[in-house]
């Protein structure tokens, strides 16, 4: 009885140039310039949150079309990764723990706090 052997070929990715890229060269999503830009969205995301009194634990419970859909209406371009979605659960842990020392502050307060409901369920109690 005749035995097929697979061999796997590992062919190399040639960028929009037609070049190979090098070893040093690292990829984009881990430049200075990446993180500048993560940072900004995470920013505008977490404002867009904070508003809403979306905390952190539930942005990170968020399903993909929620959160795409979330970024939309944040007037930013959906995430790539949830790289950046981790960046804004961190702001807004930060931004809770300062608006816990500073409540008085009009930056500590929630704009759009009944908005909320859009983008987090409340649990459904049984009867």
């Amino acid at each position: 009885m005749p035995v097929l052997v697979a061999t796997l070929v590992l062919v190399p990715h040639l960028d929009h140039a037609g070049t190979l890229p090098t070893v040093d060269e690292p990829d984009f999503a881990h430049t200075d310039r990446a993180a500048q830009s993560r940072l900004a969205k995470a920013r505008a995301l977490a404002g867009f949150a904070w508003d809403r009194g979306i905390d952190s634990a539930e942005v990170l419970a968020f399903t993909d079309a929620v959160a795409r859909k979330f970024a939309r209406a944040a007037g930013v371009n959906p995430p790539g990764s949830g790289e950046t979605w981790r960046v804004v659960a961190g702001l807004l842990d930060e931004k809770a723990q300062w608006a816990l020392r500073n409540p008085d502050h009009p930056a500590a307060a929630r704009a759009h706090r009944d908005e909320k409901i859009m983008w987090v369920k409340p649990p459904i109690t049984p009867w």
